[in-house]
């Protein structure tokens, strides 16, 4: 099973995941540097393979022989009855197949609209809007690999360590939501003064706050949390932020790993989605969220990575009362 991009993307493959897992006495996850902790978190997964693809990551490394090289070793001592490439809509799973391939591996399947020659032996179409979950899903399903009986297809994790003794009494005992203000570029994100009014606005209503964020974003949660806030920027790792997040009335994140991770480990979701890419597709998958943000915005399925329109509307627009009335509903059941 191969995903090669960041957390959330290895995330919403979980049921994929689950449903070959069912059929198979292994199943060995190929993983991105981003992805790997996401990967440990997977029922069903027993090993995993970590490498950094050219093509992927924004930090992508060069394209070497040697780098390939590398790869096509892995896989050629793992030998693998099939691989399934997994990846968005707008990646081609092309450049994986042909490295399998080059590694002497007779089966390979993927979601591809481009022609893929011998590369493939099951490609697969799906139509545009489906959330991915379920698109990697119906993957796995057309080579013939189901859900098992009583498994209702959800996110899940596993493995959620209990928190550190010391993080635990950094935040307290009593109830509170997570605020995580960060995504992977600027336009999915809320600007930080915006986020940090946001967390005012919730303290102020009399929800008690923890702001998380990855250890590249400590200044961003210091700055939201601003004194009014439990700080945890940089103090966890994917594991220990799913901890957190177990305990906590509601997570409010906006379209980013954490908010999958909130997803799979069954706490309700304030999701504060830019539409840069459809909500239908990527949105947290689980019945308690509530989607805010301005769908119809000009930046509509632009995938831009900077916010085009000025003053950031489609985010920085959410009214305090529209963020309390979907906490109010969310944890109220």
């Amino acid at each position: 099973m191969a995903r090669l991009d960041s957390a959330g993307d290895v995330l919403v493959t979980g049921p994929a995941v689950r449903a070959v897992a069912a059929a198979h006495d292994a199943v060995t996850f190929l993983a991105g540097p981003r992805g790997r902790a996401a990967a440990q978190l997977l029922p069903g997964v027993d090993d995993i393979i970590e490498w950094q693809a050219p093509w992927v990551d924004f930090d992508s490394p060069e394209l070497t022989p040697d780098h390939v090289a590398a790869l096509i070793k892995q896989l050629r001592d793992l030998a693998p009855d099939r691989v399934f490439v997994f990846t968005s809509y707008h990646q081609s799973p092309l450049p994986l197949a042909l490295i399998c391939r080059m590694a002497e591996i007779g089966w390979v399947g993927a979601i591809s609209e481009d022609y893929p020659g011998t590369l493939l032996d099951l490609r697969h179409h799906v139509e545009s809007g489906v959330p991915e979950p379920e698109r990697a899903l119906s993957l796995v399903r057309a080579a013939g690999f189901g859900l098992p009986t009583g498994d209702d297809g959800s996110l899940r994790v596993e493995g959620v360590p209990p928190l550190p003794p010391e993080l635990d009494e950094f935040i307290g005992t009593t109830p509170y939501v997570v605020f995580h203000p960060g995504a992977a570029v600027q336009a999915r994100q809320p600007s930080p003064s915006r986020s940090a009014a946001m967390v005012r606005a919730l303290t102020a209503a009399g929800h008690r706050v923890v702001v998380t964020g990855g250890e590249g974003e400590r200044e961003l949660t210091a700055r939201v949390a601003d004194g009014v806030a439990v700080d945890l920027g940089g103090k966890t790792t994917l594991a220990t932020l799913a901890a957190v997040y177990v305990r906590a009335t509601a997570v409010i994140a906006p379209n980013t790993g954490p908010a999958h991770l909130a997803a799979a480990v069954g706490v309700p979701v304030v999701s504060l989605f830019a539409p840069v890419v459809p909500a239908a597709q990527w949105s947290p998958y689980a019945e308690r969220v509530v989607v805010l943000g301005d769908q119809d915005a000009p930046c509509r399925g632009t995938r831009a990575r900077t916010c085009p329109v000025a003053g950031h509307p489609c985010l920085d627009g959410i009214t305090d009362a529209e963020l309390l009335a979907a906490v109010q509903r969310l944890e109220g059941g």
